[in-house]
């Protein structure tokens, strides 16, 4: 039987690793593919591979308009080179990228929602009314005109008093950038100038000098955790294994100084995660959410992806009621890296997903193994005194990988804002998030949790601390060359020379956040009885 091939469409690092994970596990049945990418994905994997015998194919698109990602598309399928794909980035959803396949006759090897259906991420305030209506729990919120910073205070105030805070929600699409929690009254008049410097020109785009509506939802001081499910055709759904991102910039708690981003890392599975809590997700949530998907007209093979907040029991840590706080329609970034590392039949799971068979279907998981991923994103300085991710940065810097010692120590460089310089015939930066690496570890019997992410968590440190991978700042470069020019002119020391060498062989533009995965060690301590699910 031929292999199948699995198209996973858009540019980042979910897209790269769910490609190579069907590629590297599934390589018997099927090959992943990646349609847009970046320029440098190639040259990575291919590097990583070696003389391993697995394959990822990699299709262009010329831009990242919904009419360049169709064409390529269509073409691939009409060339037999792919036989379906899962459609990843929300933003092509919302522009309609499903509905354009769909009347192109392809509708039955696509999944993702079509733009009726993509309110549902795409507008919040719109999302909450439906859930609420289909049954699904949601947090307690109410909706201001963006521009009245009297009404704000006044919701925000009253959720402050019978909530302990309240979270601002830009209500469209923010790359996952909109929510700005407030804790202290005093802080509402900073965050709300926050908000409307950073969406008043989208939100005057969208409704001009009329109200320009802002969620506010009440905080709920509790357990935040998101959920991945594939849902069938017929109403079907498998939930993932869970995943904890980490969404500010720095540890801590939120501030202007301390910005939410797209992403610092992930873990999974969540220290939470008990068959209970997946249960729990299912019946309260996921079930009645695709019920009401089916009566809207609007159900169809894809992926949600609610980011919810769980209550435990004080004393056993089981979960006792769950709140919705938003719906995606799409894999989380960079929490699908570490569900999809944990998946032994992920591709299986799209197929099944995509011929409406979910019910025949279990997610097979590597129950046993933790995973986790560090973010290796753009740090500051540059010629504009650039900030660094997620406000400003440098783009076109080399990128250095030693992909001989990371295979030794078992870690995965995960490319994604890595691009190629055909000319240099080097790798360069291209962005904010420019890397991940990625790696699992297994919990033996006996071990903690705590104790397996700690090592885990230390080697990845360590092979950042040690350059494995790193970005050479401009700066750098030009220093070390003039540096290089005096020492051939006879006008510094040879000491000065290697002085100047050692510097620049260590100088490295990427940051990252330190203690994804420390998480596990307190979870031990509070929940001593918690046992790996089998």
């Amino acid at each position: 039987m031929a292999k199948k091939t699995i198209g996973f469409v858009g540019p980042d690092g979910r897209t790269c690793i769910c490609a190579y994970t069907v590629s590297t596990v599934e390589n018997e049945k099927f090959i992943g593919a990646i349609i847009k990418g970046m320029t440098g994905m190639g040259p990575v994997l291919d590097a990583v591979r070696g003389i391993k015998d697995w394959a990822v194919k990699i299709f262009p698109v010329a831009g990242n308009s919904v009419v360049n990602y169709k064409s390529a598309i269509i073409t691939a399928f009409e060339n037999q080179e792919i036989d379906c794909v899962v459609i990843m980035p929300e933003d092509l959803i919302y522009e309609g990228i499903i509905n354009e396949l769909i009347e192109a006759g392809y509708g039955d090897r696509v999944m993702g929602l079509t733009r009726e259906a993509a309110f549902i991420e795409g507008d919040k305030v719109k999302a909450k009314i439906w859930m609420r209506r289909a049954g699904v729990p949601v947090a307690p919120f109410k909706v201001a005109d963006a521009k009245n910073l009297q009404q704000i205070k006044s919701i925000v105030t009253q959720f402050m008093r019978n909530h302990g805070g309240a979270v601002f929600k830009y209500p469209y699409s923010a790359g996952g950038k909109g929510s700005r929690p407030v804790f202290r009254v005093e802080d509402i008049l900073d965050v709300w100038n926050i908000l409307l410097k950073d969406y008043s020109a989208n939100y005057k785009i969208l409704h001009g000098d009329n109200k320009w509506p802002l969620l506010i939802e009440a905080w709920k001081s509790e357990i935040e955790i998101s959920f991945t499910a594939l849902i069938d055709g017929k109403g079907n759904f498998c939930i993932l294994p869970t995943a904890m991102d980490y969404p500010l910039r720095f540890e801590g708690p939120p501030s202007q100084t301390n910005p939410v981003t797209g992403g610092m890392g992930a873990i999974g599975m969540h220290p939470a995660e008990t068959p209970d809590l997946i249960k729990l997700v299912g019946d309260k949530v996921i079930r009645p959410f695709v019920k009401q998907m089916k009566k809207g007209g609007i159900l169809r093979p894809c992926i949600l992806y609610p980011g919810c907040r769980v209550s435990l029991d004080p004393v056993t840590g089981k979960p006792v009621g769950i709140l919705v706080y938003e719906m995606n329609i799409r894999a989380g970034e960079p929490e699908m890296q570490v569900v999809a590392r944990r998946l032994k039949n992920l591709g299986e799971l799209i197929v099944a997903a995509l011929e409406d068979r979910l019910d025949a279907v279990s997610p097979d998981v590597r129950q046993d193994q933790i995973s986790i991923c560090f973010a290796l994103v753009t740090g500051p300085g540059g010629a504009q005194g650039q900030r660094g991710y997620p406000d400003s940065y440098t783009k076109y810097e080399p990128v250095l990988i030693n992909f001989k010692s990371l295979a030794k120590r078992g870690i995965l460089i995960v490319p994604s804002n890595i691009s190629w310089d055909e000319e240099k015939k080097q790798l360069i930066s291209d962005g904010s998030r420019v890397c991940y690496l990625s790696k699992n570890a297994t919990v033996k019997p006996g071990q903690k949790r705590g104790n397996v992410s700690e090592k885990l968590r230390k080697a990845l440190l360590q092979a950042f601390d040690q350059g494995l991978v790193r970005v050479v700042p401009r700066e750098a470069n030009e220093t070390f060359e003039a540096a290089e020019i005096l020492f051939d002119q006879g006008n510094i020391t040879e000491a000065e020379f290697k002085k100047a060498r050692a510097a620049f062989e260590k100088s490295n533009r990427l940051d990252l956040r330190r203690d994804p995965g420390r998480i596990y060690e307190e979870w031990d301590e509070l929940y001593p009885d918690w046992k790996i699910t089998v």
